[in-house]
């Protein structure tokens, strides 16, 4: 028995990464896997039985889990995106829900053929959205404008209220006073907002004073802030079901938004936890359906998903971004995103297992038609709303722009050279000297630390794919490079060696260092040398007649390669462990020496 239960937790663990490591392969939702791989293990197979693995600690353990999940979601929060969005996000929330209820609530009884209070119920599980599904697409897609604020704040803030307003429905159902519905809502919305400010921000506060008066050691901290976290959703819960949802929400925007500790070491462990927890938590969710219930919908559950897309989501956010300053391409793209995720699979699980122990017929159908719009949702918006916003010029397919850290003479050439070709670079500075230069010089520039999360929210990172640290300090370089993998992923991530000669493996092979530009002894020092022996950085299209082997002997194999640009304008960047040779009809940007030209010698 023991050896079985072992086998199987085992695989869910093995399931959930591989599924997510898959999709991030095969750059498709990870979602659509996980469903996918939970399906196989369950019901197909039925290798992988949740009730008989966790028992009566299954919905316990699912709901900590999602409470962890939203606190993470709430640590990624900025007030400060507020101004600009604040009243759409504000009428998404009640409005939008409030629409989306309505619509849901009429599709489930007239289409799924349900009573009126599961449909009630069930409109309001599929209010969420989710941070589970949102995050990732926003993450692949990158919308620029203020699209993406408003899914992030929509997809968390959500989560609580659809939660809270799910439960308040149960308990009337539960009770038998199901008329008494709308008076037990308003109570409960109240409750729950007191509950959720009081616990939220003293869970904060407590974080707060723990860290400002290093009372906990570094080496507890994140363990510290998950205790808080469970604790305050714990004691929220026992005073009001689900306003342990709304307290940990609140708790984590209060920390992510207070002036008074670093709390960057605590978000990046959240987010670690995050990826093992939505993997754990679709794969048993998904491993307790039956597909004969979800074949049985037919028809009928294919018309109620295409209600809720195609009706529900956008009268729901043209009503909420009525007078503001969206424009029309910015609601349709946001009418097209409203996956359903973790939130909703989970509250429907739970609901429906307490209704079918209550008596209560029919109340699987719950769970049926959750997981038939978190399937439906997930594959289409994952699979269409990318080229959606590059077609209605929101996001780029493949951007080909840097970021580049620091704005010195170096840094300049290189992004006036890349401008120069239709590019767009974007320096960042704390030297407001170099800052000014580069604008004198007709770049885009920033003050600022590139480690802010206050300044990377706030820049318009429209085409920029990739980022380079080229400043003096290897450990600022390294530092800028590990805070941007998040952003650009590791893949795209640079900065100038550290060292030549032998130690320049042991810093390549760093896990927490960006890729080593140019070559191994390439380093800042050797480059800033070159430029002040009048060197220079030059851009030149390569011929049939003028190819690479004619460019280097002309310069007698001194040029340094630094990009190259093909015939598409894509972008390649030399690395230490990646140096291309240029094609005829690519152009190639090298620093190399004055008083020569490459007309010249074509």
């Amino acid at each position: 028995m023991s050896d079985h239960l072992l086998v199987g937790l085992a695989s869910v663990l093995i399931l959930g990464i591989l599924a997510q490591w898959l999709a991030w392969r095969l750059r498709l939702p990870s979602i659509l896997l996980l469903l996918l791989f939970g399906f196989l293990a369950g019901p197909i197979t039925g290798f992988i039985q949740p009730d008989h693995l966790f028992g009566e600690l299954l919905f316990p353990l699912v709901s900590i889990s999602v409470a962890v999940i939203l606190f993470e979601g709430g640590l990624t929060l900025r007030l400060g995106e507020l101004p600009d969005v604040g009243r759409a996000i504000f009428r998404l929330i009640s409005v939008g829900a409030l629409v989306t209820w309505l619509v849901a609530a009429a599709a489930a009884h007239f289409i799924l053929g349900m009573d009126w209070s599961l449909s009630v119920l069930l409109g309001a599980i599929l209010i969420v959205t989710g941070p589970t599904v949102i995050g990732p697409l926003l993450r692949q897609i990158r919308p620029k404008g203020y699209t993406s604020a408003i899914l992030k704040w929509e997809g968390i803030l959500i989560d609580p209220v659809g939660a809270v307003l799910a439960v308040l429905i149960f308990e009337a159902i539960l009770s038998g006073e199901f008329g008494q519905a709308p008076s037990v809502v308003l109570g409960g919305v109240l409750q729950t907002a007191i509950i959720g400010v009081v616990f939220g921000a003293l869970g904060a506060a407590v974080m707060i004073v723990l860290l400002r008066n290093y009372w906990a050691p570094d080496h507890l901290q994140n363990g510290i802030s998950l205790l808080i976290a469970v604790s305050v959703f714990a004691i929220s819960n026992e005073l009001h079901p689900e306003a342990g949802l709304l307290t940990v929400t609140l708790m984590g925007i209060i920390l992510a938004n207070q002036k008074w500790v670093s709390i960057k070491h605590i978000v990046e462990f959240k987010e670690n936890l995050r990826v093992l927890l939505i993997g754990v938590l679709f794969i048993m969710l998904a491993a307790r359906i039956e597909l004969d219930d979800v074949i049985a919908l037919s028809w009928r559950g294919l018309l109620f998903l295409a209600v809720l897309i195609l009706a529900a989501r956008p009268i729901s956010v043209f009503l909420s971004t009525w007078g503001t300053r969206l424009n029309l391409k910015e609601k349709l793209f946001l009418s097209w995103m409203a996956p359903r995720g973790i939130v909703a699979a989970s509250v429907a699980s739970i609901f429906a297992f307490e209704l079918v122990e209550a008596g209560h017929a029919g109340a699987q159908q719950l769970v049926t038609a959750t997981f038939l719009v978190i399937v439906g949702t997930v594959t289409l918006y994952g699979l269409t709303a990318g080229p959606l916003a590059i077609r209605f010029g929101l996001s780029e397919k493949n951007p080909q722009g840097i970021l580049f850290i620091g704005a010195h003479k170096l840094a300049r050439l290189m992004a006036a050279a890349l401008q120069e070709q239709g590019l767009r670079s974007l320096l960042i500075d704390t030297n407001s000297q170099n800052v000014a230069s580069a604008l004198e010089a007709g770049l885009e520039a920033q003050l600022g630390d590139a480690i802010s999360e206050e300044l990377m929210d706030e820049l318009d990172l429209t085409g920029i794919g990739r980022s380079l640290a080229l400043t003096s300090n290897s450990d600022v370089n390294s530092l800028a490079a590990l805070h941007l993998t998040e952003l650009f992923g590791r893949a795209e991530v640079y900065q100038l060696p550290i060292k030549g000669g032998a130690e320049h493996h042991d810093a390549e092979s760093h896990p927490l260092r960006g890729r080593m530009l140019f070559g191994q002894d390439k380093t800042f020092k050797f480059l800033v040398e070159r430029l002040d022996s009048e060197a220079v950085i030059e851009s030149t299209m390569l011929t049939d007649e003028f190819d690479y082997v004619a460019f280097q002997i002309k310069y007698d194999s001194q040029a340094i390669p630094l990009f190259v640009i093909t015939a598409n304008q894509q972008l390649i960047i030399y690395t230490t462990d990646y140096q291309p040779i240029p094609k005829p009809g690519q152009t190639v940007i090298c620093v190399v020496p004055a008083g020569k030209t490459a007309a010249a010698g074509a």
